[in-house]
């Protein structure tokens, strides 16, 4: 549903999007991740035909993002990190304005607006002028914006920044049902990463404008992984010489870390879960927590962030090297 092939953008000697090239499926929530200046506005601008690439093209249900830019309008919704409306006008009042812009007809603006008021949670807030809303409530009314022209694909840049843990979560539910329940395509620009993990199919890991890694959660948890190399943090009551003793002796343990006061940490060469649970359960311990490190999307990101890191490292050494060999070799 949404194609880049080696979409660029340079303004000036800055490289803000380099060579993106990156597939998003039909139906699909995903999510381009990456710290701020890393390129993700810059890339939803040229998907939404507001930036010209310098090389490269991006498409949209197959239509060409640049050349055909107002049909892609037709087609996409675009929620930007903080919303606007008028703030002397109501929520129904700015929905209704919103319907006329996308040539709606005044029957149907009745409806759409009723019945996304409803599905946003913001009836009760429907005819009270925007200025008095919380963030929270702008964001959601901003999804029933978007949805008053029905798009078939919704870019979404922050979404969830400044709201608070409640509104985040019914938020983050709202945008999973509108691909589950409508087979809408999202795409979600983000760096706050736990908040996406709980939403999103796949990822794209972006640094620097390039996509340096894509695909499922699951999936580049493996890639990352060191092979024969497990790491286990658990909490449990008591947490006693007995169980740390245990732990110990169990098979393919290189390393016991206790300094976190209530956790420890197990290395091993093979997974443990099984053999540790089985002994926290017979021996009446209560876990509070239980997870193998490694396949976190915060742990994902942090460890393909530091390997393209070095990567560049290497890469500026390896062409620093270069030049002053071709210096020597004039003199």
């Amino acid at each position: 549903m949404i194609q880049t092939s080696d979409l660029s953008r340079a303004y000036g000697e800055k490289v803000a999007v380099n060579h993106l090239n990156l597939s998003v499926k039909k139906g699909e929530v995903f999510g381009l991740l990456g710290p701020n200046g890393a390129g993700k506005t810059t890339t939803i601008l040229m998907l939404l035909g507001l930036t010209e690439p310098t090389a490269g093209k991006a498409s949209i249900d197959g239509i060409d993002c640049t050349r055909n830019s107002m049909k892609v309008k037709k087609i996409t919704g675009y929620l930007p990190d903080n919303v606007g409306f008028y703030p002397d006008m109501t929520g129904r009042e700015n929905l209704r304005f919103t319907g006329r812009l996308n040539g709606l007809d005044e029957e149907t603006i009745r409806k759409r607006i009723d019945e996304l008021l409803e599905r946003v949670g913001m009836t009760e807030a429907a005819d009270k002028k925007t200025s008095t809303y919380s963030r929270g409530m702008r964001q959601r009314l901003g999804i029933a914006d978007v949805l008053m022209k029905d798009p078939e694909v919704i870019i979404m840049d922050e979404p969830t920044l400044g709201l608070d843990p409640a509104a985040m979560n019914e938020f983050l539910k709202l945008i999973r049902d509108l691909a589950v329940k409508d087979g809408r395509t999202i795409l979600v620009s983000s760096h706050q990463l736990y908040q996406i993990q709980q939403i999103c199919d796949r990822v794209g890991i972006f640094v620097d404008g390039k996509l340096i890694a894509c695909g499922a959660i699951d999936e580049l948890g493996q890639q990352v992984a060191v092979k024969d190399h497990y790491e286990l943090v658990f909490s449990a009551d008591p947490m006693d010489d007995k169980l740390v003793s245990f732990a110990g002796t169990l098979p393919g343990v290189t390393g016991i870390n206790s300094e976190r006061k209530g956790y420890l940490t197990i290395e091993s060469e093979k997974d443990l879960r099984k053999d540790l649970t089985a002994f926290l359960g017979a021996n009446g311990y209560a876990i509070s927590e239980f997870r193998q490190k490694g396949g976190d999307l915060d742990e994902i990101y942090e460890s393909y962030f530091k390997k393209a890191e070095e990567e560049e490292v290497k890469s500026n050494g390896s062409a620093k090297h270069g030049k002053n060999r071709s210096e020597k070799q004039k003199q």
